[in-house]
């Protein structure tokens, strides 16, 4: 089997409403960009990354010269072909790797007749758990889904709780200021008794209101406290005055960066994406380095459709040490493009898909759907808020957004 073709199409699939967050928002819709990598006996294996529109297409398209004739078997060397370290450093190529990597796991599994999971070294669990996943939110075009008060959102937890059986719960904050998000957290921790949670204010805050933060919310059932600043020694320095472990998904996201925090820890807990990783076997052996060194391990989400799901969860099923449940953007989404429609949740987790493969397949009217929505509304600035013109993010930040300010409506544009 050889690679013959490789494809991408960029799409836009609608969420529920405006996603905020520390740098700015999802306006209303996520911007994927799925590829296609085409092998010569008529499989066609998917993979998936983040962002889109003309400059994603072609980065995909630049690597055809690469691929054709390649045996997508051979997926280690992808990883020299594609993002070879130093080359890389004037290509930037780890998402792009993580897609082809995707869809060549994809091909193997489906010429061979076996779930992906079982060419990772087959599955330790059936189903892998979901923590909820909030976010504070502007209101739909509708004026529905507006979530900016502590009732607000323990009522998105609680619908979340009844429709999708989470006991987990994750608040996505750097919105607001730290003392208000704190007011929101703690709700959640009283709506919820018994239920366990996990803050993420992406870094956004400075090391001195991490540590306060931290020890405000100590007598809680937290997982974990996620990257309550930036840096690794700034993380290191909450770690060392607070009881609650500390994890991180942006200043470990490479195997230097994993030695650095193994040799002077800075972070308890590891969150693994297939996309950042540069692919799901670099995140299985990064999860046997954790393994070694009793780090926590969960499975972060970059905002994914179906296919990128399918790895999250083929990831999931053969990690023994998966101590979290992982997170997911994907029950904010209207739609999927994959066939059969979003993945279904039971109890809080999604079970791991058992056709060859990934175990998705493409919908070729959503496919086509979706590209054409993306063509008319076209891509957006993820790393401003377009509630407040003309702002944006320091590390530290400290201009934080107004609660009483209910933001816009319309954001089509």
């Amino acid at each position: 089997m050889h690679i013959v073709d490789v494809r991408a199409t960029t799409v836009t699939v609608p969420l529920e409403a405006p996603l905020r967050h520390s740098n700015g928002a999802h306006w209303g819709r996520f911007v994927r960009t799925v590829v296609e990598v085409e092998a010569d006996n008529g499989l066609i294996g998917l993979g998936e990354m983040g962002g889109g529109g003309q400059s994603a297409e072609e980065a995909v398209r630049g690597l055809r010269e690469y691929l054709v004739g390649h045996d997508p078997a051979r997926t280690e060397a992808l990883r020299f072909m594609l993002a070879n370290p130093t080359a890389s450093l004037y290509n930037n190529r780890t998402q792009l790797l993580a897609a082809i990597e995707f869809a060549c796991l994809d091909l193997q599994g489906q010429h061979l007749g076996v779930p992906v999971h079982e060419l990772l070294g087959g599955k330790v669990r059936d189903r892998v758990p979901f923590a909820s996943y909030l976010f504070f939110r502007y209101p739909a075009a509708d004026g529905t889904g507006e979530v900016r008060t502590p009732e607000q959102l323990v009522e998105q937890a609680r619908e979340l709780k009844a429709r999708r059986g989470f006991t987990v719960h994750k608040l996505k904050g750097g919105v607001f200021p730290p003392e208000y998000e704190l007011e929101c957290y703690r709700a959640l921790a009283e709506a919820f008794p018994g239920d366990r949670l996990r803050h993420d204010p992406n870094g956004a805050l400075s090391v001195e209101d991490g540590i306060r933060f931290a020890r405000a919310i100590e007598d809680l059932d937290n997982d974990y406290l996620e990257d309550p600043t930036y840096g690794m020694n700034g993380l290191r320095r909450v770690r060392e005055r607070t009881t609650i472990p500390i994890a991180t998904n942006t200043v470990v996201v490479n195997f230097e960066q994993l030695a650095a925090n193994v040799r002077d820890p800075a972070v308890d807990v590891v969150l693994l994406d297939t996309t950042f990783w540069g692919g799901i076997r670099p995140c299985i052996r990064a999860a046997g380095v954790c393994e070694t060194f009793q780090l926590g391990v969960a499975v972060h989400s970059s905002g994914e459709l179906g296919i990128q799901l399918a790895t999250m969860l083929h990831l999931g099923a053969v990690v023994p040490n998966l101590s979290f449940a992982a997170d997911a953007h994907y029950h904010h989404l209207t739609g999927d493009v994959v066939t059969g429609g979003p993945l279904a949740y039971r109890d809080g987790a999604i079970d791991v898909p058992a056709a060859p493969g990934l175990g998705v397949t493409l919908d070729r009217d959503k496919l086509a759907e979706y590209a054409e929505l993306y063509r008319e509304l076209g891509s957006y600035p993820y790393d401003r808020d377009p509630g407040r013109p003309g702002w944006y993010p320091l590390l530290p930040n400290g201009s934080w957004a107004d609660p009483a300010a209910a933001g816009p409506v319309d954001l089509a544009s």
